[in-house]
């Protein structure tokens, strides 16, 4: 008698949980637009993201110097074509508000790590742990004075990211651009 009443209370426990989940799962998945929209978008991995012949010490230096002349500063991320997050991530810096603060902002250069081997004179340079994945960021001021670098793995997980997170973290870094003051003459 103990053992069937164990049971049945095992067996409607269990259907109990499934009717929550299932519960949880409609109301998740109608609330799914929203979040979709509010999360970094799915991408298709492009092959060229990270030219494997591309030299970034010069890429780095070119940026620099058109980022002096614009009024910008230079971002650097580092990562690689197998890496899926580094996909989004630029994707990302492409679209939508964060595109707009990037144009107006940034000179966006892909630095190739490849599998860890390709220019660790860079990744030490501009303080980018490995060892919390890729992507990574750094952001240079025009004059390649180091003003970030994402030292704790921020970016790893970009597909997880929000975009209101990586907007906000543009802003934080952009060059912030005041009213224009005219000379006025006294008389």
């Amino acid at each position: 008698m103990r053992l069937r009443y164990i049971r049945r209370l095992f067996f409607l426990t269990l259907a109990f949980k499934v009717f929550l989940i299932s519960l949880g799962a409609s109301s998740v998945g109608a609330q799914s637009p929203k979040q979709s929209n509010d999360l970094l978008e799915p991408v298709t991995v492009k092959t060229d993201l990270y030219p494997a012949n591309a030299d970034a010490n010069e890429e780095i230096a070119g940026a620099l110097r058109r980022a002096a002349t614009e009024c910008k500063r230079v971002m650097l991320i580092f990562g690689g074509n197998w890496c899926y997050d580094c996909h989004v991530l630029d994707q990302a810096l492409h679209q939508g508000e964060a595109g707009k603060i990037v144009t107006e902002s940034f000179w966006l250069v892909h630095v190739d790590i490849g599998e860890g081997e390709k220019n660790p004179d860079l990744v030490k340079l501009y303080k980018i742990p490995l060892d919390k994945g890729v992507p990574a960021l750094a952001v240079l001021e025009r004059d390649g004075q180091l003003l970030y670098s994402s030292g704790q793995g921020e970016f790893e997980a970009a597909r997880r990211m929000m975009k209101k997170d990586l907007i906000q973290f543009l802003r934080q870094w952009q060059i912030k651009k005041g009213p224009q003051r005219q000379n006025r003459r006294r008389s």
